[in-house]
This record gives structure tokens, C-alpha cells and sequence, in this order.
């Protein structure tokens, strides 16, 4: 379970001070898939790297199942960022000098806990590039694939450590809607076989109404939590 209890983060750039949140108080049980929505701007991305542990708080307290994050040594946050996160950004953030296969390896690499052999890691990122359905393509380099097969990679390469939760930035955010279609309906089936906690951040209506709860954020305020039916704003 992932508990927000008063959380605000602050940023200072010289002289100013902007509020990017705002007395969060969220909770999200585990296997939950729900959408984080509200305008630019609104702090949505910035809750997600919080509960991501990306960045830290400056006031109140993440936990997740009873662990505060504040709290975590440097490796144990490394390791929570490793082994429990999974991660699928708008810009696929894949290494263009390494092949799909290469790229879905990384987390293992860095994983923490014995070593693995590189049979062993390669063939479990053969695996999961062919759930993804990109097995096709896994000795390809990103500039040779689709925008979409790149979002599928990524999402290979964000499960590879099975996480427990899966944070998903505007994941459709450069896709056409076809395709962006395809990558919700892919975070979807692994969230259900997988028995993931989900969290989509997304300005898509269409998206948002997949989700089993909409999380609205407005100038760094929760201004809304409720279980999805239709969001029109």
C-alpha cells in the first residue's frame, strides 16, 4: 500500500519559490490501477517521481507498505528504485547505442543480490520483449524501430525486476492514438497478470477512463478522487 500523508514539495530557483504540491493526502492499495490527471503544470509528474523515490519530499511522508522513504539509506533507496519501481516515461529514455535486448537487460545489471549470467539475463529480456510482442525486433537499435515498439521496450525493460508498482509518465504522450491504444491495453494486461499497482499520469480522457480511479490534480491540490466512470473535463 502506498500512503501520501500532508506531502508538498517546494522548489527554489534564486529567489522564487514555487509550491509544486500542496498537502497531498493520497492512498493507493496495493494491485490498484488508477490515473493521475489534471493540467500542465499541476505537479502530476512531480507526484509520480516522488512516490518513485526520483526525488524528495520537502514536507510530510511517503510510505509504502510501512516503509518511509525519507527514512531509506542511499542503497536502500537504490534498491527500492530497482527492485520495486518499474518505470515507463514519454520519451522511452531507451540507450540508442544498444540493440531492444540490450536495453531490457540494464535493471538486472544493476540489480542488487547475486550476480546473474548473461545467458540467464538474456534470456529472460527475450521473454519478456516477446510478451511485449517485439521479439521480432530485439536485435534492432530504437532508431530502427516504431515509436510504439520503442514503448513497448521500454515496458519490457520496466518489468524486467518485477516490480511491485508500475509508474507510468503520459506513456502515450508521443503516439498516435492508435498505438497509444495498444500500449494502455499492454500496461493493463501485465497489471492484471502481473497483480501490479499501477499509476498512469495522463491528461487522455480516453486513457484516464481505463483506470479503476481518477486522481485529479489542480494547481498542486488533489482536488479530486474518485472511482472511474467518465471523466470530461
Amino acid at each position: 500500500m502506498i500512503e501520501l500523508k500532508n506531502v508538498q514539495k517546494v522548489y527554489k530557483t534564486g529567489d522564487e519559490t514555487v509550491t509544486a504540491l500542496k498537502n497531498i493526502n493520497l492512498t493507493i492499495q496495493d494491485g490498484e490501477f488508477i490515473a493521475i490527471v489534471g493540467p500542465s503544470g499541476s505537479g502530476k509528474s512531480t507526484l509520480l517521481h516522488l512516490i518513485g523515490g526520483l526525488d524528495k519530499i520537502s514536507d510530510g511522508e511517503i510510505l509504502v507498505d510501512g516503509k518511509n522513504l525519507q527514512k531509506l539509506k542511499d542503497k536502500e533507496l537504490s534498491h527500492y528504485r530497482n527492485k520495486e519501481i518499474g518505470f515507463v516515461f514519454q520519451d522511452f529514455h531507451l540507450q540508442s547505442h544498444l540493440t531492444l535486448l540490450e536495453n531490457v537487460e540494464i535493471p538486472l545489471m544493476f540489480a542488487t543480490g547475486k550476480k546473474r549470467k548473461e545467458a540467464t539475463m538474456q534470456k529472460k529480456a527475450k521473454e519478456l520483449l516477446t510478451l511485449v510482442d517485439v521479439g521480432d525486433r530485439m536485435n534492432h537499435r530504437p532508431a530502427e524501430i516504431s515509436g510504439g515498439q520503442k514503448q513497448r521496450t521500454a515496458i519490457a525493460r520496466a518489468i524486467i525486476n518485477k516490480p511491485h508498482i508500475l509508474l507510468a509518465d503520459e506513456p502515450t504522450g508521443n503516439l498516435d492514438s492508435q498505438t497509444g491504444k495498444s500500449i494502455i491495453d499492454l500496461l493493463k494486461k501485465l497489471h492484471k497478470k502481473e497483480n501490479m499497482t499501477l499509476i498512469v499520469v495522463t491528461h487522455d480522457r480516453e486513457i484516464a477512463n481505463e483506470a479503476e480511479r481518477i486522481v485529479e490534480i489542480k494547481d498542486g491540490k488533489l482536488i479530486e478522487s474518485k472511482r472511474s466512470e467518465k471523466f470530461t473535463r
